[in-house]
């Protein structure tokens, strides 16, 4: 499965948002004729204040696709079927009273939903140089250990961003089947040249899964007007933890081919799971 992770650097502005969101897409499925294309955590709003978050988010329809649809849902939807691709919708707010989730939709090349993951791990932390996040103050956390499967033999595992340091949940998603597993993120600066490339990897070798993790990039402004940067340097891992494709800085895209029979090798030689003489804690 050819898989493109597609880097952008997202403001505040929905529209604006989902053109570039548009032009990105367009021109990876032209140059490198992807099965799967995976957008960034937050493309559609990144930034901005909380009035402007809950502006940008949806109400989603229900799984079935029964009720309405808004912009940006159809424009997951929508590209998908006009290209004939599957399309991971990165993350968007939905909507949820007067709180938002945090959600992946997860897109067939038909354009019909077939998963839908809510980030349960909320980022609320103050990193050693002293920038604050309280993601709680505006999201709900989720619940669901969400798999889906992607084309015959491969099946997804759903994470976000700061989920990424709960081996727990990752493990959970092997134990459900789980080869692949797709994380949009919006890392900072200062935690991506920490530690990005290393809870990547350590995933990817610990769960013998293909890791694909699609970042923001650039420079956004918070509620409170300062500056934040993310990092970038989306990347394709295979279950072995050796980086197949990256992209750097600034928006862009990377393509490497997902093989299942990897997986299997690798799991033959070293059945890690079966090893396993601890009980592991899961959500």
């Amino acid at each position: 499965m050819r898989t493109t992770v597609i880097q952008m650097a997202p403001g505040a502005s929905a529209p604006e948002n989902i053109e570039q969101a548009r032009a990105l897409v367009t021109a990876a499925i032209s140059a490198d004729k992807p099965d799967l294309v995976m957008l960034p955590e937050m493309w559609s709003c990144l930034g901005g204040t909380r009035a402007m978050k809950f502006a940008a988010a949806e109400t989603l329809p229900a799984p079935d696709s029964a009720g309405e649809a808004g912009p940006l849902y159809q424009f997951l939807s929508g590209i998908a079927r006009e290209h004939g691709v599957i399309i991971h919708g990165g993350s968007i707010g939905e909507r949820h009273g007067d709180r938002l989730f945090n959600t992946s939709l997860l897109f067939d090349a038909k354009g019909r939903e077939r998963a839908r993951y809510r980030k349960i791990h909320l980022f609320d932390v103050t990193t050693p140089g002293g920038e604050g996040y309280r993601e709680s103050d505006t999201y709900e956390p989720g619940s669901d250990i969400v798999t889906a499967p992607l084309s015959a033999g491969l099946t997804a595992g759903l994470a976000i961003c700061y989920d990424i340091r709960f081996p727990a949940l990752f493990h959970a998603l092997r134990a459900r089947g789980a080869n692949v597993l797709l994380v949009p993120a919006a890392f900072t600066v200062e935690t991506g040249l920490a530690h990005w490339e290393t809870l990547l990897r350590a995933r990817a070798i610990e769960t013998q899964c293909w890791m694909v993790a699609c970042g923001t990039t650039g420079t956004h402004t918070d509620e409170n007007g300062q500056k934040r940067r993310t990092y970038g340097h989306s990347m394709i891992i295979d279950p072995w933890g050796t980086i197949v494709a990256q992209v750097s800085d600034g928006p862009g895209w990377s393509t490497a081919r997902l093989e299942r029979r990897v997986t299997d090798s690798i799991r033959e030689r070293m059945p890690v799971m079966a090893h396993h003489r601890l009980s592991i804690h899961t959500p």
